[in-house]
């Protein structure tokens, strides 16, 4: 088996991009996942230029007996990649956007808030997550849970073609009709059939948004959740909601009032002005002791201003799981596994309302399908010092073992763990079609995604 060094060496002589090895100058940050509590283990990194640069790794993964990963900025890292080239395509960060046609075309490794800062000039926008982290290419794959799915459906079915290069380093463009096997797998079903180096997708009509941030202390958790449960069950489509409690650090990054608090968030958009958004929130904007209000007219460019979620490598434990229903039993779990009383150590765990078209079949759609869940549940713990992971751990378990009987048994694939497997993720028929496109299209097992349907 060739060296790490010897592995270097000759993929410099292929890629005009940078190749690191362990050693190298500038190794460690290369390597370094968005989530800092997972420790990748590489054999190289390559930088890529260009979309030849990762045909170029692909080949050579492929004669070399090797895999190749490809991760543009270290979101969905995984402890797995031994025997793997991690292929950084952040530098790929081509966004075009078409006003008339409403499409984008999207490289590998741009980011949501230049979709999003085209897009709205035109009274569009992309079906952008909470965060702007993320790539657009990578959340697109895995599905893509937006705050506008209740009412335009999962990200990945508004897929419409995909350049991408295939486990032998060939490079060519996948749509519906040259190739509708691949491009079922690729709207929805991961990373795992081909690299993309370029989406093109659907935008839809934000001409005008309203949205933003409610935050309480802690002591509101109860009162603020039966405001939340009244307001989901009229919400229109329109309108997305998420319950947060939150337990912020005592960093001094974070406004003081903020600092080391336990507190309780809502979170809202809504696909309309002013006055109908606030009519839609009377119940929750009446709940008293308001901390911060930011709700109002939002530009689509700020849309990931509404949860401020953090950009920069954090160290993350993740839990999560999908609740049919949000009734009086799984509220009171949520308060007492999560609630200001129950001595939880997570930063963050919430609630985000689904339904919508996020729960009917989409005409033509991937392998992402629907969810008959009304509710995604996620909990994240930050260990930040010493015995907090495994303090971290034990709740989340404590959290999985009372939400089991509240729970459908299914996780959202982009929640899943870092070591967890898509076999949560999907259906059986679903995994087991997934599984027949792998073999079929990556014999060898060149393509690493970050939760393989083969594992």
């Amino acid at each position: 088996m060739m060296t790490t060094n010897a592995v270097g060496t000759d993929l410099a002589r292929a890629v005009r991009g940078q190749v690191l090895s362990p050693g190298d100058s500038g190794w460690e940050v290369a390597r370094r996942p968005w989530n800092l509590q997972v420790k990748q283990e590489v054999r190289a990194v390559v930088i890529a230029e260009d979309a030849d640069d990762v045909a170029a790794t692909v080949r050579y993964a492929n004669r070399n007996g090797l895999t190749v990963a490809a991760q543009p900025v270290g979101h969905g890292a995984t402890t797995a990649l031994r025997d793997t080239i991690l292929l950084r395509t952040g530098a790929l960060r081509g966004v075009d956007v078409d006003p008339v046609t409403r499409k984008a075309r999207v490289a590998a490794g741009a980011g949501w808030a230049d979709v999003l800062t085209r897009a709205g000039a035109h009274g569009l926008t992309g079906l952008a997550g909470s965060s702007t982290g993320p790539s657009v290419v990578g959340f697109t794959l895995g599905g893509g849970l937006s705050w506008f799915g209740r009412k335009y459906g999962f990200a990945a079915n508004a897929i419409r073609s995909a350049e991408v290069v295939d486990a032998f380093g060939d490079r060519y463009r996948v749509d519906a009709a040259s190739d509708p096997e691949l491009f079922w797998a690729l709207r929805g079903g991961g990373g795992d059939f081909a690299l993309v180096t370029e989406l093109e997708f659907d935008l839809h009509p934000a001409p005008l948004l309203y949205g933003g941030r409610l935050l309480w202390p802690a002591e509101r958790a109860a009162e603020v959740l039966e405001a939340y449960r009244e307001t989901v069950a009229m919400a229109p489509e329109e309108l997305s909601l998420w319950y947060t409690l939150l337990r912020f650090p005592a960093i001094p990054e974070l406004p003081e009032f903020l600092r080391g608090r336990a507190m309780v968030a809502v979170d809202a958009t809504y696909l309309g002005g002013l006055v109908g958004g606030r009519e839609l929130l009377a119940r929750l904007l009446a709940v008293p002791g308001t901390l911060l209000d930011t709700v109002g007219t939002l530009q689509v460019a700020d849309l990931g201003s509404v949860a401020a979620e953090p950009l920069d490598p954090v160290p993350a434990m993740e839990y999560a799981a999908l609740l049919p229903e949000l009734n009086d039993d799984a509220a009171d779990t949520l308060l007492g596994v999560a609630g200001p009383h129950s001595g939880s150590p997570l930063t963050s765990v919430q609630l985000r309302h689904l339904g919508g078209a996020l729960s009917r079949p989409a005409a033509g759609g991937g392998a992402v399908g629907h969810l008959e869940e009304k509710f995604a549940l996620t909990a994240i713990g930050m260990p930040m010092g010493p015995g907090m992971a495994e303090h971290i751990e034990a709740h989340q378990a404590l959290m999985a073992e009372a939400f089991a009987p509240h729970a459908s048994g299914r996780i959202f694939f982009t929640f899943l763990g870092s070591e967890e497997s898509p076999v949560a993720a999907f259906p059986p028929h679903v995994l087991a079609r997934l599984r027949n496109v792998k073999r079929r299209r990556d014999p060898l097992g060149v393509i690493r995604s970050n939760h393989p349907v083969l594992s």
